[in-house]
């Protein structure tokens, strides 16, 4: 996994100079520590699509979240149905036997936001972005960014089932530029893992071509798929839809 890296979930997308962040799996702490390094960490809005622990166990590690001088805004779509906070799922997460501090030793100011999927928000001027509740245990959220003629959407965790199209996820990622979609698995191992909440690289394509969206970018990959693996799913992708991208740490996408 040299190559394509084995870091769980983090997502970060500028819009000129404002930053959202998609998850905080433990790919947060290099995007901390690199924040950190150029001084560039004052303040950032970072969305969970949910909070199974592969997409926040980076958040304690986060390095700017624990300096005075930042301000983040936390936001998750799925805990209202369950009578519950993002807040409190955080403070769950840092504490004892856990983790030896809280989450009040972050000294940045952070505020928390719970929201119903299918709401729309404007996290800064010209920015849209719009949410979409995604068939995963427990609930996740996909989101859909807008800015400057330029729309991406993310859209993990998510199951999908056999034969049937989500019509409601190929409306919401129409005409996009950029799909980044749970292909955990193949269709050849589907089966194996219904009602783990999780897709297939076949399935994106599928719903990529039914929205006429732009470019796929398989996403949250098994942890058995090796570099090698990864390979021969990129060369297939690439047969099937010219332009598919498998993600791997540091990829940089530009419009």
């Amino acid at each position: 996994m040299l190559r394509y890296g084995g870091n769980t979930s983090c997502i970060e997308v500028k819009c000129g100079d404002n930053r959202l962040i998609f998850d905080a799996g433990t790919g947060l702490r290099l995007l901390g520590n690199h924040l950190a390094a150029t001084g560039d960490s004052s303040a950032a809005h970072l969305f969970f699509t949910h909070t199974h622990i592969d997409h926040i166990a980076g958040l304690p590690f986060f390095r700017p979240a624990y300096s005075r001088n930042n301000q983040f805004e936390f936001w998750a779509g799925h805990l209202r149905a369950h009578g519950s906070t993002l807040q409190q799922v955080l403070v769950q997460l840092m504490q004892p036997p856990l983790f030896p501090v809280p989450l009040g030793i972050m000294h940045a100011c952070v505020c928390f936001h719970d929201f119903t999927p299918g709401e729309v928000f404007t996290p800064y001027t010209g920015v849209m972005l719009h949410t979409l509740g995604l068939n995963h245990p427990g609930g996740a959220t996909g989101y859909r960014i807008e800015f400057a003629g330029h729309v991406m959407c993310i859209v993990t965790d998510v199951e999908h089932r056999i034969g049937i199209r989500d019509e409601q996820i190929v409306e919401f990622i129409r005409g996009s530029d950029i799909v980044v979609y749970d292909c955990t698995y193949t269709d050849e191992e589907y089966p194996r893992y219904v009602g783990w909440g999780h897709s297939t690289w076949q399935e994106g394509i599928r719903l990529c071509d039914a929205a006429d969206a732009g470019r796929l970018v398989a996403f949250h990959h098994d942890p058995e798929h090796d570099d090698a693996f990864l390979d021969d799913m990129a060369r297939k992708m690439a047969r099937q839809r010219p332009g598919s991208l498998v993600a791997a740490e540091g990829l940089t996408l530009r419009p």
